[in-house]
C-alpha cells in the first residue's frame, strides 16, 4: 500500500492546489509503466473533493487528526466498499489537565496548517476552538486520553461511526522517546476493542 498526500502551502517550497496536484498525480500513477494499481493506493484525505477522489480512484483514505465525528462523516461519504484507515493519537494519561497540555504540544505544529485548520472548521469547530493551543472541546475530539477502557472506547466510537482500520499513535510528555510502557499497558485493552 502507497500512502499518497498533499503537503502544505506554509512549508512547501513549491505547492499547487491540492485536488488538482493528486488528482494529476494519480492520472501519471495509472499511466506508469506498469502502473500502480488504484489497490495499492490510500490518499490521507480530510475534505469533500479528496474523499471522493479517493472513493473513486484508490483503496480508500487515511485521515489524521480526526474524531469521531469525522470518521461517520468520510464514511457517508465513501459509501460501503472504500477503506477508511484513520490514524487516532492516544495519550495514557488520566489527568485531564496533563493529558491536555501534552496534546496541545502535539498539536501545536498543525493549528496553523491552512489544510487542518479548514477541516476542522468544516467538521464544526470555530476559529476560537483553534486559537490558544486548541480549545478542550478540539482536544478532546482529536486525541483519546485516560486510561486503556476510556481509549479503548474512543477505538470502539471510531469502529461503530465506520472506521475499518485504526492506527493508534500514543503520544506521552517524554517527545522523542518510544512510548514502550504505554504500548505495553494499553496493549491488551486495545486489542479487544
Amino acid at each position: 500500500m502507497v500512502g499518497l498526500g498533499v503537503s502544505h502551502a506554509e512549508i512547501a517550497g513549491r505547492y499547487h492546489e491540492p485536488y488538482h496536484a493528486l488528482r494529476s498525480y494519480l492520472e501519471a500513477l495509472d499511466a506508469a509503466d506498469p502502473p500502480l494499481p488504484s489497490t495499492a493506493r490510500i490518499i490521507g484525505a480530510h475534505g469533500p473533493q479528496m474523499t471522493r477522489l479517493a472513493a473513486a480512484r484508490t483503496t480508500g483514505v487515511h485521515p489524521y487528526l480526526v474524531g469521531p465525528a469525522h470518521t461517520a462523516w468520510a464514511r457517508s461519504m465513501l459509501g460501503e466498499g472504500p477503506l477508511l484507515a484513520l490514524e487516532q493519537t492516544v495519550i495514557p494519561h488520566l489527568d485531564a489537565e496533563k493529558a491536555r497540555a501534552t496534546a496541545r504540544a502535539m498539536l501545536a505544529p498543525y493549528l496553523g496548517l491552512r489544510n487542518y485548520r479548514s477541516a476542522w472548521l468544516r467538521g464544526g469547530f470555530a476559529v476560537e476552538d483553534l486559537s490558544g493551543g486548541g480549545s478542550d472541546r478540539l482536544i478532546d475530539e482529536l486525541f483519546a486520553w485516560g486510561g486503556p477502557d476510556e481509549i479503548a472506547a474512543r477505538l470502539t466510537e471510531h469502529h461503530r461511526a465506520g472506521a475499518d482500520h485504526i492506527a493508534v499513535q500514543v503520544v506521552t510528555d517524554t517527545f522523542g522517546t518510544f512510548a514502550r510502557q504505554a504500548w505495553r499497558d494499553l496493549a491488551p485493552r486495545l486489542l479487544a476493542a
